[in-house]
């Protein structure tokens, strides 16, 4: 492999607010567009015909099955999430209050950007940056909830624990997921106090209560990129970021999306691709929804995640969060390959029943482990009734019976859609 030749640098603030600024050096061989490429008229389109929707709406029927199997099959990590449902039910609370919360001072009509950074920087955000809140991208069933009067964002990203997050799939790693939630509870009240000092409002969404798709948002706030894995890519700490927004009214300078160089990168790297172990990242990237992305597969990914402590070796195998963006590139230019690709200190993982698999190897699971239902779990619910209702000949007090066992189901499922059922998975409810 031969030396690249360095097309251009980017410069970021240091990981930590006492941090000297880094350079990234990006080759030109990885020169791309700034941000995602993406087509607007499309996205406007989808986001008006077809509304995005979260995962825990729109597949709550493999909630409900996740929450049976992961008894089973994890059940440490069954008790951690029930452990962390109760932590982080009370952040829910104050999250949707924040919308109706009234500012402490009159605003001045200056331009706060560098006010706001800085506090956000030194109650310990690795990553601040700004966009306009694009409300193309809020599910249908948050419509309600998300403010309009509130047209600018505030994208923020916790780091999760380096170390904790190289022993995924593990309870340490998924410990220190819930951890990084209760940090970001923690600064965000600081912070959304400090904006109603300067006389505004603040709308926070995150943890595990989200308005929407926030990637996007981060991308175009120049906070890194969207890898081949479905995560961000951050300039420090790759996909170990975990992502917060608050919207605001107060008067902002918005950032810019920048090319790291990641989308050619992701490209050529493919490490998590390769090492997925229910093989559900796709190789080649589509047009979906007005982006080009590589899309997952939901139904080979949610069955593993279930049984492995939430599984994230594609975050595990990933160059840029293991090694740093700055260090990867710099290799790349160096050698024209890939930081620790084909090495087991990159690669290797250990599944709890199945062992420790090196480079080149993959688990396999047979063909019942990835079933799972799909779709709403009211349909789920109301298929069931339909097929016990068919069998009863007339029988008026047995239908009345299950009649009764439906509603009552249908109300738990619809309660537990408001649930943290999943460390992470925002909440339907």
């Amino acid at each position: 492999m031969a030396r690249r030749r360095v097309g251009y640098q980017v410069t970021r603030p240091g990981r930590r607010v006492e941090d000297p600024p880094v350079e990234i050096p990006v080759a030109a061989d990885l020169k791309s567009v700034p941000g995602t490429p993406t087509r607007d008229n499309e996205i406007t389109y989808y986001a008006r015909e077809y509304p995005l929707e979260s995962v825990a709406v729109e597949h709550s029927a493999s909630s409900l099955w996740a929450l049976d199997i992961r008894e089973e099959a994890a059940p440490e990590t069954a008790e951690l999430y029930r452990q962390h449902q109760e932590e982080i039910e009370p952040v829910v609370e104050w999250l949707k209050s924040t919308g109706d919360m009234e500012p402490t001072a009159e605003p001045s009509g200056k331009d706060v950007t560098e006010l706001i950074r800085a506090r956000a920087r030194e109650l310990g955000y690795g990553e601040a940056g700004f966009t306009n809140f694009d409300r193309r991208y809020v599910y249908k069933s948050k419509r309600q909830y998300a403010r309009g009067d509130l047209r600018n964002a505030v994208c923020l990203a916790v780091e999760q624990d380096y170390v904790a997050t190289q022993t995924l799939p593990s309870i340490e790693a998924e410990s220190a997921h819930g951890a990084a939630h209760l940090e970001q509870a923690k600064m965000a009240k600081e912070l959304v106090a400090y904006i109603h000092s300067l006389g505004y409002r603040a709308q926070v969404w995150g943890p595990t209560w989200h308005f929407g798709a926030m990637i996007p948002l981060f991308v175009k706030a120049g906070l890194g990129q969207l890898g081949i894995n479905g995560q961000l890519l951050s300039p420090h700490f790759g996909s170990r970021a975990r992502l917060q927004v608050i919207t605001t009214n107060a008067t902002l300078t918005h950032d810019r999306p920048v090319d790291y160089g990641v989308t050619k990168f992701c490209e050529l790297c493919q490490v998590c691709f390769m090492r997925c172990p229910g093989r559900a990242i796709n190789q080649n990237k589509i047009w979906y929804r007005g982006v080009e992305k590589s899309k997952l597969d939901f139904r080979r990914c949610r069955p593993v995640m279930t049984r492995y402590s939430g599984c994230g070796v594609c975050m595990k195998v990933c160059p840029i969060q293991r090694y740093g963006m700055p260090q990867v590139m710099k290799h790349y230019i160096e050698t024209g390959g890939i930081l620790g690709k084909g090495t087991e200190n990159l690669e290797g993982y250990t599944l709890p029943d199945k062992g420790y698999f090196r480079v080149g190897r993959l688990p396999k699971f047979d063909s019942e482990f990835f079933d799972m239902p799909l779709g709403k779990s009211e349909d789920l619910v109301m298929d069931e009734y339909r097929e016990r209702i068919q069998d009863m000949n007339g029988d008026s007090e047995a239908r009345e019976m299950v009649w009764a066992e439906f509603r009552e189901k249908l109300d738990k499922a619809l309660e537990k859609r408001s649930l943290p059922v999943d460390m992470g998975m925002d909440l339907g409810g």
